[in-house]
């Protein structure tokens, strides 16, 4: 009898080391992959059912804003796409019918077509329009409590872990946003500097969890047509979030990031209101 109950914990024992092993393989495997090829993946993770055409557009119009698809790049067949997503074909052209009435993506027929990206040129900015459409005042404020809490707990946390060379990372991204020359730059470097906080926790659900946020975020605070954050404002409130990382002080981290989180949302919550006519 006993000898088959230590076979049994022996069992366990081995079950538990694999499953550990597995976890330890996942982690390191994802921060083997260059930050980008994260971000896009976690972008196109499938969907949920019944989600709208206008949620499919929104996910990849992030991504395309972000620089996360290469400019005249191929995006894959409409078939694999939407199995990606896990949605119908029908579902996912409406989705790009809606990008290729904003110009962000070109269909071309024939032998060697599909389906393009192609990047607006310049300071590109979105329709204030289409946020008054896909926003309301409690959407919005919903957004910001719920980023406020998970990038606060996430920059306590990486303030445990983060090492010594990635201060010095860090301190770079921060600063980035003040010398990004047009608005989708401002969201792409802001967008890579939260990743670089996510990433020091050495956890692939909290990077997720960041991900999802940040992507809507970046293009939020930068790409729509209102006055919500300066770039110096940003590098100056993101140098002092890596600061209190760096004394290993997590609570200040936390407080700052969800300052930053309601400093940068809180005037787009006033104008929502105040164009939006909403009480």
């Amino acid at each position: 009898m006993s000898g088959r109950l230590n076979r049994r914990r022996e069992g366990s024992a081995n079950t538990l080391s694999t499953i550990k092993s597995d976890s330890r393989a996942k982690r390191a495997q994802m921060y083997d992959q260059p930050l980008a090829t994260v971000i896009k993946d976690a972008i196109l993770q499938p969907l949920d059912d019944g989600t709208r055409q206008s949620a499919i557009a929104r996910r990849l119009h992030q991504a395309i804003m972000l620089g996360l698809f290469e400019d005249g790049g191929q995006l894959p067949s409409e078939t694999d796409l939407a199995a990606q997503l896990s949605v119908s074909t029908v579902t996912l052209r409406s989705a790009l019918a809606e990008l290729r009435s904003m110009g962000l993506v070109e269909t071309r027929r024939g032998r060697g077509g599909g389906n393009f990206i192609k990047m607006p040129e310049g300071n590109h900015v979105i329709p204030v329009a289409t946020l008054l459409e896909q926003y309301s005042v409690d959407d919005l404020r919903d957004l910001r409590d719920h980023a406020g809490v998970v990038c606060g707990g996430i920059a306590m946390l990486a303030a445990k872990r983060v090492r010594g060379s990635s201060f010095d990372r860090m301190k770079t991204s921060a600063g980035a946003v003040s010398k990004a020359s047009s608005a989708i730059e401002r969201a792409h470097v802001d967008l890579w500097f939260h990743m670089e906080i996510a990433a020091a926790t050495r956890s692939p659900r909290l990077a997720k969890a960041e991900l999802e946020i940040q992507t809507t975020l970046a293009s939020l605070v930068w790409l729509f047509g209102v006055d919500s954050l300066s770039s110096e404002q940003a590098s100056s409130q993101h140098l002092a979030i890596v600061d209190a990382m760096a004394r290993g002080d997590g609570v200040a981290a936390q407080n700052l990031s969800e300052a930053h989180v309601h400093h940068a949302i809180n005037p787009i919550i006033e104008f929502r209101m105040k164009v939006g006519n909403v009480s």
